[in-house]
């Protein structure tokens, strides 16, 4: 990997060199997209399409969808066994205490949000919730001798571990963006210190950079000394000056992103873009080439969904979500996220998509299938559909 994709990455934060993280993770809640479209010879594969690793969110429309089906269609969880995901923030609490300082025998636990205007808000609050932890904002937090405390009405409480939802840029006046309130000033000192935990870690906004993904299945290979999984998608990286040519010849057929873009924005989907729009694109990668990444379009696989008009295809991608302590878990299931406009591509809830329950069940009962996965393994599919979310 060229060193300037890391030193000079807008994500680098100096500010994490020499620090010690728990357990030596950086990313304890990740968020991992993956597609299913045919390869080259038809086939279906399986792709992962991008990893969430700065504040993945989702989490708890896959909760509210299952709480939502088994209320209005019991008779299916009665004669199907679906594996559960309700224990959830049960293994998220877990998670996050498994990476409190070592000097902390019980733990203090918050979450902490950028308050009640982010469009993410309901997700903070109902986790919160569902963990039993205070939701705070950066004012209700302060550092002293470089330990971060809590402000309650019984006076100050130690915190030991924060599952951030506020970017790194926003996260200490005093390290960061000098203007920003939705942090507390000092709490970069009391991290470096030791004495709190940051989950996920701050700076892992360069491992969520598009021009970094192209690299993972080295990392594999180069680390753990084995194959990936799972394909990625194939990549042009802008950057290079071979792969920007042949983007710019081919704008028409291949989707575009911006290496920091997220939700759906900042991107083109050439087959779906108007001429004005390829050449508006084409003017920005020529001015900034190594912001951008391209990737060609896939047909992503479809699921039956309730639409205005009926039942009709729309398609899918799957988000299941990896929670990495001292040990890495996941629950059976994920965020199944679907584009709700006919034909569309795009899955993000900001771009008009919804989601739907993600069922996993055992392979002996799913009817009418023959299994070659070994026993008690599971598979994944995706039933009914959620418009509320």
């Amino acid at each position: 990997m060229p060193s300037e994709l890391i030193n000079q990455n807008a994500q680098f934060r100096p500010e994490m060199v020499q620090v010690d993280v728990p357990n030596n993770v950086y990313a304890n809640i990740a968020g991992i997209d993956i597609v299913r479209a045919p390869d080259s010879s038809g086939n279906g594969v399986y792709y992962v399409l991008e990893d969430n690793l700065r504040v993945p969110s989702g989490v708890s429309y896959m909760l509210e969808n299952r709480k939502m089906m088994m209320r209005l269609f019991p008779e299916l969880f009665a004669m199907h066994k679906v594996a559960p995901v309700a224990h959830y923030p049960d293994m998220l609490l877990d998670t996050l205490r498994a990476s409190a300082p070592s000097t902390s025998s019980e733990p203090t636990v918050v979450v902490l949000t950028p308050g009640m205007y982010n469009s993410a808000y309901f997700e903070h609050a109902f986790l919160a919730q569902q963990m039993g932890v205070e939701l705070v904002e950066g004012q209700d937090l302060i550092v002293k001798d470089k330990f971060v405390y809590l402000r309650t009405t019984r006076g100050l409480q130690r915190v030991d571990v924060i599952y951030r939802r506020v970017d790194d840029d926003f996260l200490d006046p005093k390290v960061f963006r000098p203007t920003s309130t939705l942090g507390c000033a000092g709490l970069m000192e009391a991290y470096r210190a030791g004495n709190v935990a940051i989950c996920n870690a701050v700076g892992t906004g360069i491992a969520d950079d598009k021009s970094v993904y192209p690299y993972v299945p080295e990392m594999i290979r180069f680390y753990l000394g084995e194959e990936p999984i799972l394909a990625n998608v194939p990549t042009w990286l802008c950057r290079k000056p071979d792969d920007l040519k042949y983007v710019l010849d081919h704008l028409h057929e291949l989707v575009v992103k911006e290496v920091h873009g997220a939700g759906g924005y900042g991107m083109l989907i050439g087959p779906a873009a108007t001429k004005a729009e390829i050449e508006e694109f084409r003017a920005a990668l020529l001015a900034n080439p190594a912001g951008y990444i391209a990737q060609p379009t896939l047909s992503l696989s479809s699921c039956p969904t309730f639409v205005n008009s009926g039942i009709a295809p729309r398609h899918i991608d799957l988000r299941p979500f990896v929670l990495s302590g001292k040990k890495v878990q996941m629950v059976a299931g994920g965020l199944t996220r679907v584009a709700l406009k006919e034909g569309s591509l795009v899955v993000n809830s900001s771009q008009g998509g919804g989601t739907k329950d993600t069922w996993v069940l055992n392979p002996e009962d799913m009817p009418g299938r023959q299994s070659s996965m070994p026993q008690g393994q599971s598979q994944m599919q995706s039933q009914n559909n959620f418009d509320g979310a």
